[in-house]
């Protein structure tokens, strides 16, 4: 399948990642099919997705008319069987490997033949989530990065059995969507949380033995090394939870002790404290300005 001829796209998961994807592929003019586990979820993301298009308009970015076309190009899909339609879907639930391999299984009985289905997974095995599809030719990973609006890069990284046709398509939306590609190969977290996670993963072990507080040890990275934010408050963006299923695979995938999950990252997502999206990580975000947990 040729990139122009992808003109209508499904989207699982309407959370952080998956509005942002349905975001720039209306934008872009493609229609979009949002699904997520409740209508609730769908609701909530298309807010979001709204409020996103307007502070574009407020900075000058698109315009009005924009906006107000891209809104009108993204539908609520309730289930899969609005996908039917559909020439691409990409997959952009929880980095768990069961729902995700639940998801493909459910979801090729509603699509076309010739239907590409892409992964956001950051971490997992391409080649592996294929195989749990009826397509392993017509699948790919394509990792988009967070805030999906604003950030240039999507991974491209093929399974084993990805045919060249898939791969070029794929490239080829992406830079419809204004993103530039990097092909990975199909190896644990890929390249960016290959090199990223690690270096949070030990940023928390600074923490954990006391070498630096919260403020000192992103204080240090940002005016030390000029990194935008401090691994920990990165790490708070990016999720908790998901940073330590990305270290998990990394370890289990890579089986060398340097990628063990430090301790407190564990410890942290057993309390429920996964970073700004339940307010609370290496910093309490419930106040009016973040305050450091330790």
């Amino acid at each position: 399948m040729d990139s122009m001829n992808i003109r209508k796209v499904g989207v699982i998961g309407a959370g952080q990642m998956g509005n942002g994807i349905a975001h720039v592929c209306a934008l872009a003019g493609c229609e979009v099919l949002l699904n997520d586990v409740s209508k609730e979820r769908i609701e909530a993301g298309l807010a979001t997705i709204d409020g996103n298009l307007s502070r574009q308009v407020h900075s000058g970015r698109i315009t009005a008319a924009d906006r107000d076309a891209a809104l009108e190009r993204i539908s609520p899909a309730v289930t899969y069987d609005a996908f039917e339609t559909a020439d691409f879907v990409i997959e952009s639930a929880s980095e768990n490997e069961t729902v995700k391999r639940k998801i493909f299984a459910d979801l090729c009985p509603h699509l076309r033949e010739d239907a590409i289905i892409a992964t956001n997974t950051s971490s997992i095995s391409i080649t592996r989530l294929a195989a749990s599809t009826d397509r392993p030719e017509r699948f790919i990973g394509m990792h988009f990065m967070n805030p999906v609006p604003v950030m240039e890069l999507v991974e491209v990284v093929r399974g084993i059995a990805t045919d060249d046709e898939t791969f070029d398509a794929v490239r080829d939306l992406a830079g419809r969507l204004g993103k530039q590609t990097a092909n990975a190969e199909d190896f644990p977290a890929f390249i960016v949380n290959r090199i990223l996670l690690p270096m949070i993963n030990e940023a928390v072990y600074v923490l954990y033995e006391g070498v630096g507080s919260v403020e000192s040890i992103d204080k240090a990275m940002r005016l030390g090394a000029n990194h935008p934010m401090g691994p920990l408050q990165l790490a708070d963006f990016i999720g908790l939870d998901t940073c330590l299923s990305i270290m998990q695979v990394l370890h289990e995938g890579l089986s060398d002790s340097k990628y063990r999950p430090c301790p407190l990252l564990v410890k942290y997502v057993e309390a429920g404290w996964l970073g700004r999206k339940t307010q609370r990580g290496f910093y309490d975000y419930r106040g009016e300005k973040p305050v450091p947990t330790r």
